[in-house]
């Protein structure tokens, strides 16, 4: 039995992980070489009550029976598109910048990085400075490109998507709270007073 619905992306067990892989497949759908691009998460029921022409704009219609918060179960999440990213501002410097309207219950941030494996460490180079290190990982014959999606709520809640260049498939994408624990770290101190 599989654990796809019918158009291949994978089943979520929160509204959390199912907003990171909405915005994972959002991203794979513009392709590579993209720039950083920043979300806000909103509640979808508060967004329909409190903003009804936006909710209709987003294509959200009014859920069945089935799609309802009863029983103690999370709010489903919308995400929302912000404004692009400076050019050529430093990624950490930009995100101590934010600041969040109290509607926002999280945000998400999808990125692309290069990626070595743990082995890779070893061989670095010592005395490198940051271009020189970006270099000789861009050169590394091992290197893997890879798109993160890093979510997280006012809560704490964290969930993030990685989906390797390489095998670039909704049904390859790898999710856990904990697999960018730097950039969720960087994204939750924008909801710090």
């Amino acid at each position: 039995m599989s654990n796809l619905p019918v158009d291949g992306t994978p089943l979520a067990a929160t509204p959390l992980t199912r907003a990171v892989l909405e915005i994972d497949e959002y991203a794979a759908g513009l392709g590579w070489d993209q720039p950083a691009r920043l979300f806000a998460l909103v509640d979808t029921e508060a967004l329909r009550a409190q903003e009804p022409a936006l909710a209709d704009q987003l294509g959200l219609a009014e859920p069945d029976d089935a799609d309802t918060d009863t029983g103690g179960r999370q709010a489903a999440l919308t995400p929302i598109e912000q404004d692009e990213l400076p050019a050529g501002v430093p990624l950490d410097e930009f995100l101590g910048t934010i600041a969040w309207p109290d509607p926002v219950a999280g945000c998400a941030l999808t990125v692309e990085r290069l990626m070595l494996p743990a082995t890779a460490e070893e061989s670095i180079p010592e005395g490198l400075d940051e271009a020189a290190l970006n270099t000789w990982v861009a050169e590394h014959p091992d290197r893997q490109e890879v798109r993160m999606t890093v979510a997280v709520l006012r809560d704490g809640r964290r969930e993030s998507a990685l989906r390797l260049r390489e095998k670039d498939a909704a049904t390859e994408v790898l999710t856990g709270s904990s697999l960018v624990p730097g950039l969720a770290d960087a994204l939750a101190a924008t909801f710090e007073d």
